[in-house]
């Protein structure tokens, strides 16, 4: 059965168990105290510091019981979600042959000529359970928008040099690619993996496109699966992916998303965060909503705003997390951050 992830209707309802959510898949206390207040190539060497020397596995290994776990379908224990299409499929229909799923190196493996060894071959930050045929399909192509449509995965599309996702997938594809360029710094004797702003990028160590990849990140942000998929990687690997921890952190790494080239001017940013009094909410094209609930989901703030940066200024509440909504004109959910208030 097709059970491609649909994104969530922001019910009162829901909005309660998703701050339940946060609240249960906190960081670790301290974990990135190193990276608080650091941007850029600072940020991006404090976090390669952080997640760096991540306890190894095999390959076998992630068959046998890492995915099993990290992407176990909610509602079938029995099964797997598959990347790209969403499917679902039962966990003993491993193989090589249409119809079964295998092992998706995100990070393609040609994209620097590691193998399935560790660390860049086995690390589960960037390996999902895929269709066969899609994985195939996908090969070892960068990621960018357009091309034609790709037969059984529904919303994937495919051209001579990139492919496409489904738009419920575009940000999880984004991160482990983000994590992978923060990750493998060149040390050890590992490779130095960089995102870049291109395509064609095989056979060097670097993975595109890097405007479409931050666009995909903003449009489509961490879900309770991406969630629970990197605490259960962190409870194997002893590392986290930052950017599915705080989103924010990719602006701070790679820039100003507007000021990229090929951007399509429609994300939505907040920062700085966490912060002590004040954040922003930046809408680069539409008039925006925003509402901030508390953690026992009281809205205590709501207002709206056209392009550019609002303001949003909690200096009179406690230090703690906040839940930000922001919704546009017709109401429809276009991005929800997690706020990490540390003055007062």
């Amino acid at each position: 059965m097709n059970t491609i992830k649909m994104k969530y209707k922001y019910s009162i309802l829901f909005v309660l168990l998703l701050i339940a959510s946060i609240v249960k898949g906190q960081v670790p206390a301290g974990y990135y105290d190193d990276a608080i207040g650091k941007t850029g190539d600072e940020l991006k060497a404090a976090l390669h510091q952080i997640i760096d020397d991540h306890v190894e596995y095999s390959y076998s290994d992630l068959r046998d019981f890492i995915l099993l776990e990290s992407d176990e379908d909610p509602d079938n224990s029995n099964n797997v979600i598959l990347l790209y299409s969403g499917f679902s499929r039962g966990k003993d229909e491993f193989g090589g042959s249409n119809g079964q799923w295998n092992r998706e190196h995100v990070w393609a493996k040609s994209h620097g000529g590691f193998d399935n060894v560790p660390p860049e071959g086995t690390d589960a930050h960037h390996i999902r359970p895929s269709d066969v045929m899609i994985n195939n399909v996908r090969g070892n192509l960068d990621f960018d928008n357009g091309g034609s449509p790709v037969n059984g995965a529904p919303g994937c599309k495919k051209d001579d040099n990139s492919f496409e996702p489904h738009d419920d997938f575009k940000g999880d594809v984004a991160r482990m690619i983000f994590y992978m360029a923060v990750r493998y710094e060149g040390g050890n004797g590992e490779l130095d993996l960089e995102v870049v702003d291109m395509v064609n990028t095989t056979p060097n160590p670097e993975h595109g496109k890097l405007s479409t990849l931050m666009d995909w990140h903003a449009m489509d942000p961490p879900d309770d699966f991406e969630e629970n998929r990197n605490e259960v990687v962190f409870d194997y690997q002893e590392n986290r992916n930052p950017f599915i921890d705080y989103p924010e952190f990719v602006e701070d790494i790679w820039g100003d998303p507007a000021g990229l080239d090929d951007r399509s001017k429609n994300s939505l940013i907040c920062f700085p965060n966490p912060f002590a009094d004040k954040t922003y909410v930046n809408c680069d094209k539409e008039a925006i909503n925003f509402s901030v609930l508390s953690m026992d989901g009281r809205m205590i703030i709501e207002g709206s705003s056209r392009q550019g940066k609002t303001l949003i200024d909690l200096s009179n509440y406690n230090s703690g997390i906040y839940l930000l909504l922001v919704s546009d004109a017709t109401g429809n959910i276009s991005g929800r951050f997690k706020l990490i208030k540390t003055g007062k």
